[in-house]
């Protein structure tokens, strides 16, 4: 690999700045690095593939369980345009860095050149926790995609997949997405705009064919979009909040669109407009399928003791009135899944190269390596499936364990917003900000950073909370207990591996000629 030339002059104006984005490797060679990865993507393609990241009827139905122990209705409905309106403000704030720094090192490669005197160890901790979120939500993308199909299985006959038939469909998930990923890279790009168009189609034909038939029965308005049962969760009134975590859940990794910045023309504006555009679009289509369901949902109580602790295909066979019915139109979701499969898994490998590239993980030369054929960073494709398949052993000893894994993504994800956002805002950063070829301006970006870190703060309680009270030991929710456990890993191996500009793994091991000191993304205006 090249090495590094770190350096950026900050003295470019406005206008050479503007210049400087018509070649995007010129741009990127600006800040540092050299391009390496295929510009095969447009705007939409990237927000066609923000928003198969987000799959809302997908992430939807597989935490469906949530807003029904939320209350049901109000919860849904009210609770989906709530989160809607919050995650807006956290994508904008975050497309605003995106603009002035177009680089896949994305939110650590911010908070290194927003932070001061701390910026290495900033960065650091802020590259492992990303790292940790990509990892984990990808993870829990492709867990729940498994257990979404067994669920569908389970409608025609009364056969519950084991733990370990279930891992095994983990794995099969796992390894076709990194096949695809690997292989097909140049047909991505259309991959995403496939579920574009599938998502819109399947939101008409759920629409239509729950609505019509309504066999559970057809709520009127008023109970359709609010009726609130507080006594299913245990947590009283408090309950409407637990009903966020499934909107919260679904745009948490609206920020890992940013991996994808070396990989489309113009990023400094294309990848903005599309985060900017992610939750809008997101949300109305999410709203043509929350909807239908609320005004046809059958009794909460009786959703609750849906067979795999799955839901939604429950729904779909009591609503249609068939088991053909209920398949089909799970079948359309699972494909949605399917496609979010690839396209999170695709993100996760670029953040895990970036990392690499800057040396931030062990291996690094070896993980930074871009297959010269496929034009992807092929091992650091590897290392995600591998660690996804590793930590999907957990669920064969412990359930709650795994599930602390599981949801640890969207406290990382959102930790790891919250810093360079808050370093943009409370160390008068603004300024750095406002050079970006598109941002909010002071006064709009401010109280979105404002609005998008209350938010963050909240949401870091609500998915460290258990969903049902009383608490036991299974259901007691361990995410953040790992999170910080995982936290402290990497202040120690920033320790052992960075702060004194000096290696752990230089034993005289032969792999670990492979390995290199962490110093940091380049530096702006600094030269070696």
């Amino acid at each position: 690999m090249t090495d590094i030339d770190h350096t950026y002059d900050k003295s470019l104006s406005k206008a050479e700045q503007g210049d400087n984005q018509d070649d995007p490797d010129q741009a990127l060679g600006s800040m540092g690095y050299t391009s390496e990865l295929r510009r095969n993507r447009s705007m939409f393609t990237l927000l066609f593939q923000s928003l198969a990241i987000a799959a809302v009827p997908f992430g939807e139905s597989t935490t469906f369980i949530q807003v029904i122990y939320g209350g049901g209705q109000l919860s849904i409905f009210v609770g989906w345009i709530l989160v809607c309106l919050l995650d807006q403000c956290v994508a904008m704030s975050l497309a605003e860095l995106a603009s002035r720094y177009p680089t896949s090192a994305g939110p650590y490669y911010w908070s290194f050149q927003l932070s001061g005197k701390h910026s290495k160890l900033v960065s650091f901790v802020t590259a492992w926790i990303w790292l940790i979120g990509n990892w984990t939500v990808t993870l829990s993308v492709n867990f729940a995609f498994a257990g979404l199909l067994v669920a569908t299985v389970s409608i025609f006959s009364n056969w519950e997949a084991n733990d370990w038939q279930l891992l095994l469909v983990f794995y099969a998930i796992c390894i076709l997405a990194f096949v695809i990923c690997g292989f097909g890279n140049r047909f991505l790009p259309m991959v995403d705009t496939i579920c574009a168009g599938w998502t819109i189609m399947t939101m008409i034909v759920i629409m239509i064919v729950i609505c019509v038939p309504a066999k559970a029965g057809r709520h009127d308005a008023a109970t359709a979009l609010g009726y609130y049962d507080s006594s299913l969760s245990g947590w009283g009134k408090f309950s409407f909040f637990i009903g966020l975590l499934p909107p919260a859940f679904i745009f948490c990794a609206i920020g890992m669109i940013t991996s994808m910045s070396e990989e489309v023309l113009s990023p400094a504006t294309k990848v903005p407009r599309a985060m900017a555009l992610c939750v809008p679009v997101g949300g109305i289509t999410g709203l043509f399928y929350v909807m239908p369901l609320c005004f046809t949902l059958p009794s909460l109580t009786d959703i609750l003791n849906a067979p795999s602790g799955q839901p939604i295909p429950y729904i779909f066979h009591r609503v249609t009135g068939t088991r053909e019915g209920a398949v089909g139109l799970v079948s359309l979701i699972i494909l949605i899944g399917f496609f979010c499969s690839i396209s999170i898994t695709n993100a996760a490998s670029r953040t895990t190269w970036a990392l690499a590239r800057d040396k931030a993980i062990p291996l690094s030369r070896l993980f930074s390596h871009v297959d010269e054929r496929f034009h992807v960073p092929i091992w650091a494709l590897g290392l995600v499936t591998v660690v996804q398949m590793l930590l999907g052993l957990i669920n064969l000893g412990s359930t709650s364990a795994f599930t602390a894994f599981v949801s640890v993504g969207v406290i990382a994800l959102a930790v790891t917003y919250a810093i360079p956002i808050s370093l943009s805002l409370f160390q008068d950063r603004r300024t750095e900000v406002e050079k970006a070829q598109w941002h909010c301006g002071r006064a709009l970006g401010s109280t979105l950073n404002i609005i998008s870190l209350t938010w963050i703060a909240f949401q870091l309680v609500l998915f460290s909370l258990p969903s049902v009270l009383p608490v036991t030991p299974v259901s007691m929710n361990y995410a953040s207990v790992v999170f910080i456990g995982l936290t402290a890993m990497a202040f120690v191996w920033y320790i052992i591996h960075a702060r004194k500009g000096t290696s752990f793994w230089n034993f005289r091991v032969a792999v670990c000629s492979l390995h290199s000191v962490y110093v940091g993304p380049p530096v702006l205006g600094e030269s070696d």
